[in-house]
């Protein structure tokens, strides 16, 4: 069975930093993109940034661009969302999703339909 799991989420003040996790279980993310999603109370989820694992590219939403990376980790199968700079803004539920990726293709984080494995969400919160 193909697990994605979250961890991470935390209470925060702004201008500090945070580091999420996904973690794979059941299958190798090599073949993968990954995307990151997040969805505020009495918002839409947001799209925030993705990566290709087998090409190690990523893109990134203009909300989080600058602020954000997303890697892999090496020593787990894994990929993390290092989130510099917090706002208020940030405060969501974030999501992790993956889907095989097409060969030669770049990854997408604007369409979460083509995502078919998902986390259950980490909160984090960022407020004085």
């Amino acid at each position: 069975q193909l697990q994605l799991v979250e961890s991470g989420g935390d209470f925060v003040q702004p201008g500090d930093s945070l580091r999420l996790s996904c973690a794979a279980a059941g299958f190798t993310l090599d073949l993968y993109n990954i995307a990151w999603f997040r969805q505020a109370p009495g918002k839409e989820r947001e799209g925030i940034g993705c990566i290709n694992l087998r090409y190690k590219m990523a893109r990134y939403g203009p909300s989080v661009s600058g602020r954000f990376t997303i890697s892999r980790d090496d020593a787990k199968n894994a990929v993390s969302l290092q989130m510099n700079s917090l706002k208020p803004d940030d405060t969501a539920v974030y999501y992790c999703a993956a889907h095989v990726a097409d060969p030669g293709s770049v990854c997408t984080y604007q369409d979460a339909a083509r995502y078919l494995y998902w986390g259950q969400g980490t909160q984090v919160t960022v407020s004085s």
